[in-house]
């Protein structure tokens, strides 16, 4: 096993499910960002926030 192959299993092996993926991720940040006032819109900002920048990396690596 590669050494990335254990933290890319995490993600999909394809752009197309890739970017649907990172648009999910990105729109619950937004979601979390409309309550940034709230302790758990802040929870949710970041830690979305967090796996939309993981998931953009991963997309990035992908070639078809």
């Amino acid at each position: 096993m590669a050494p990335n192959a254990a933290v890319d299993r995490f993600y999909v092996g394809n752009r197309r499910d890739g970017s649907r993926l990172l648009s999910s991720a990105l729109v619950i940040t937004g979601a979390g960002l409309i309550r940034i006032d709230h302790p758990v819109g802040r929870a949710v900002a970041l830690l979305a926030g967090l796996l939309s920048f993981y998931w953009w990396l991963c997309y990035r690596k992908l070639q078809h």
